[in-house]
């Protein structure tokens, strides 16, 4: 869920750390096996599993109700209507797709160029509406939010235009289809990677509270408490190692392996613990309600201040 995107605060940056490593030859993508999410060495595929705990994290656990009893939530899976799944579709289509102006709600922080909608495109049921689109030939992502057909054409609250190949982020201060100003796409669990057990990459998750800040990759915020208190955009939590994963089924445990490894990150506001995947119906029942016991209590918050080679780049440093 979506609130207020028009809060600026320039990105927030801790002491120096330790480093760790990060994924490589990351999985290529349902659809377009020329192309990945992201390069190899992008934040998104970082290793936090050696990170420091972070000195606000008993704070911002206690604000996300993970102390008084709260579970995580997949914010995906089957739904009554088989056309209509829970979560976040991906769209893929050729680099030759029909192309269409956008008019943008927020247009001085969206990349105003042509955008592939057409009634072919998938768009999120109910809720921000989202659009998830990717060129397959050009490896580029395209994504809007409150996306609709009018009589005048498309419209949109913000959209925004990435380079799978690329590490660069948006401007800074620069909101996108989620409130972090960071892309959805890579932060959806999909159930490819889940059953092959080949996570390689973070999971966007959204608190009702947020800071009115953000820290490092994120380039936009929409809260308004203090960063001592509440997690600002761009905060990473991850799964304890001591969490026990005996007797969980297999892909419970490939997910709940990649929130040690890679963690969640925190992307936009809307219900507390709330995680992404893509719209599919064939998610299973039973890895649901395994995600839906784990308790909020497992995790904390890590720096990943360390992980920063530029503060205008998504590219992350590792030890070798």
């Amino acid at each position: 869920m979506i609130t207020s995107r028009r809060t600026r605060i320039g990105a927030l940056l801790a002491a120096p750390v330790m480093l760790t490593g990060v994924a490589v030859a990351c999985t290529p993508l349902p659809g377009a096996p020329n192309c990945s999410a992201f390069p190899d060495d992008n934040v998104w595929h970082s290793d936090i599993s050696k990170l420091p705990v972070d000195s606000h994290s008993a704070a911002w656990l206690a604000s996300t109700g993970a102390t008084s009893g709260r579970k995580l939530h997949p914010d995906f899976g089957p739904s009554d209507d088989p056309n209509a799944p829970y979560g976040i579709p991906v769209t893929t289509v050729a680099g030759s797709h029909a192309k269409v102006s956008v008019r943008f709600d927020y247009a001085d922080e969206s990349d105003r160029v042509p955008y592939p909608l057409g009634s072919d495109i998938k768009l999120e049921s109910g809720g921000d509406a989202h659009a998830i689109i990717v060129d397959r030939d050009a490896c580029k992502l395209y994504e809007t939010w409150d996306t609709r057909k009018t009589s005048t054409g498309w419209a949109a609250g913000s959209g925004a235009v990435f380079d799978l190949r690329s590490d660069t982020l948006r401007p800074n201060g620069w909101t996108s289809a989620d409130a972090a100003g960071l892309p959805i796409m890579p932060g959806l669990l999909r159930p490819d990677e889940v059953e092959k057990g080949t996570i390689d990459h973070a999971v966007r998750v959204t608190f009702s509270q947020t800071a009115a800040a953000h820290v490092w990759p994120a380039r936009h915020d929409a809260g308004s408490g203090s960063i001592a208190a509440v997690p600002p955009m761009g905060a990473r939590f991850r799964l304890k190692a001591s969490y026990p994963l005996t007797g969980l089924r297999a892909d419970t445990q490939a997910v709940l392996k990649a929130f040690q490894k890679y963690g969640l990150i925190v992307a936009d506001n809307g219900s507390n613990w709330y995680f992404g995947g893509t719209a599919d119906n064939v998610w299973p029942e039973g890895l649901l309600d395994q995600l839906k016991q784990v308790p909020a209590s497992a995790f904390e918050a890590v720096n990943t201040s360390s992980l920063q080679v530029s503060p205008n780049s998504g590219q992350a440093r590792h030890s070798g």
